[in-house]
């Protein structure tokens, strides 16, 4: 069974790995192509856009593809509505692989803000030190702050920036003792990031608790109407198999 992984995440890569090395599957991963130098997942690789709805739609009837999982990153929007409304039209089974989002526990002081504009307003409200670990989409909501910011991601962020602030291009993951180390030496009294979920990236919370720093916490972009989502790589792993097992 030809399969497309709209990937870029660990949950995708794991999902290469495993149905790559099976009989009777064919897997093709697609990386947006956001991260100059991305980790490659196991098997056939493309990289960059499609084009929207309709290049997706071509692109797809044209490779032959007989299933379609979704395991982006939860906050890629844009890719996630394209493949439910380009596998819809051609009849195609579409999976949203979406790790858990995070939880909050006693000690967090968490802000919870639907969007990026209100985040910005948020933050504001709470501390002139900020850690904006957002990645390097999105940093163009905070620049009219007056605000420090230390901005962490990959690659340098698109657009405009604040005018003060510190850029640290660094991959994780990080320790909770490294995270700690970080909020203290550049005096954070605010963090902002998104709801990603998963262990690689939760250390920052870890220690912002610790330390007693809010945290800005953007909400997750909701999934099509009608997806259907599983939270693990087994379930992917399940239902890809019953796909192949019932011909569709």
């Amino acid at each position: 069974m030809r399969t497309l992984i709209l990937g870029g995440t660990r949950e995708a890569r794991e999902l290469a790995d495993i149905a790559s090395g099976e009989r009777g599957f064919e897997i093709v991963s697609s990386l947006a192509g956001r991260v100059r130098e991305p980790v490659l997942p196991v098997g056939e690789v493309r990289v960059g856009g499609f084009g929207g709805v309709e290049g997706l739609r071509t692109w797809l009837a044209d490779n032959g593809i007989e299933a379609v999982v979704d395991a982006t990153h939860p906050f890629a929007g844009g890719i996630t509505a394209n493949a439910a409304t380009a596998a819809a039209s051609l009849g195609l089974p579409v999976l949203h692989l979406r790790r858990p989002g995070w939880t909050e526990r006693e000690g967090d002081r968490w802000i919870r803000v639907p969007d990026l504009v209100l985040a910005a307003e948020a933050a504001a409200a709470l501390g002139k030190r900020v850690f904006l670990t957002i990645g390097r989409q999105g940093v163009a909501a905070f620049a009219a702050s007056d605000a420090w910011f230390l901005i962490r991601a990959i690659d340098p962020p698109d657009g405009a920036v604040p005018k003060n602030h510190e850029l640290l291009l660094a991959r994780g993951p990080f320790s909770v003792a490294e995270e700690a180390a970080l909020l203290k030496e550049r005096g954070i009294d605010v963090m902002v990031t998104k709801d990603s979920g998963g262990a690689l990236t939760e250390a920052k919370l870890t220690a912002a608790r610790t330390l007693g720093v809010p945290v800005v916490m953007i909400d997750r972009p909701p999934l099509p109407e009608g997806a259907v989502q599983v939270e693990t790589v087994a379930a992917a792993w399940d239902w890809l198999r019953a796909r192949r097992g019932s011909g569709r």
